[in-house]
């Protein structure tokens, strides 16, 4: 893409839905470089499958999704991992590849399974805090040890976006932030990831997001930075519980009562 300023995701009039319920309607919404979005709502408000057609992994019932300005339903597999990266809130490990194979299979579109750039591998795995995973067999791992390694793998892709769903699900306090920070490093290194992630932790999502996207789960959205969208209000509104909000060491927390 030559202009920088220009969205890496352009949604426009995007309905997404299923029988006759309506998730989300006529989203229009653009993402660009070094943001970090968190898609906050209800359980089945359709977050998950939101993420699925932003990434070109599903069609939505209207609308359009451009990726770095193609259009994610007309694009090839291959065009697509160049653009973006995309971890699930599960993993399906059937064979027995180590944690470093894993991770190098994220490097093999930039290149082509050298082994000989294990090292590379190396400081994706540092970034997440599993290095020393290096030669343990995925299979044996915990989740949130799995986890982490899928996001190294992600990272490895060297994408300029970068969907995430529930990145902290499984990580105690310790790694949550390890994992925070990680990716926080990703968005605002050179260049610059836009990253967006599914997230039910709202202290999580406070700690990571610059922007925020608030479903509703029938076809309301609001749509802009953490510091309008996130407040005590809106969230009350969203979940149907009341919020208070306060700053802590010069944090902003809320809080559903």
């Amino acid at each position: 893409m030559s202009d920088p300023a220009a969205p890496l995701l352009a949604c426009r009039d995007l309905d997404l839905g299923y029988d006759t319920k309506v998730l989300v309607r006529g989203l229009r919404w653009d993402v660009r470089r070094g943001e970090r979005w968190v898609i906050v709502g209800p359980n089945g408000a359709g977050k998950s499958s939101l993420l699925r057609v932003l990434a070109g992994a599903q069609r939505p019932g209207a609308g359009t999704v451009a990726l770095a300005g193609l259009p994610a339903g007309q694009t090839t597999a291959e065009a697509l991992a160049a653009i973006r990266a995309f971890v699930a809130d599960r993993w399906a490990d059937p064979f027995g590849f180590t944690v470093r194979d894993t991770v190098l299979a994220g490097c093999f579109r930039l290149r082509g399974g050298d082994r000989s750039d294990a090292a590379a591998a190396l400081r994706f795995l540092e970034s997440v805090a599993c290095a020393h995973l290096a030669d343990r067999d995925v299979r044996g791992l915990s989740r949130g040890e799995r986890q982490r390694v899928a996001i190294a793998a992600a990272l490895a892709q060297e994408t300029p976006l970068l969907f995430l769903d529930e990145p902290v699900s499984h990580q105690d306090p310790r790694q949550r932030g390890s994992v925070l920070r990680c990716l926080t490093a990703a968005a605002q290194g050179d260049g610059g990831r836009a990253i967006i992630a599914v997230f039910h932790d709202l202290d999580a999502a406070l700690r990571f997001a610059t922007h925020a996207l608030l479903l509703s789960g029938d076809g309301a959205w609001r749509a802009g930075t953490a510091q309008d969208v996130l407040t005590g209000e809106n969230l009350g509104r969203l979940f149907g519980v009341r919020f208070v909000e306060a700053v802590a060491e010069g944090r902003r927390i809320v809080v559903a009562e």
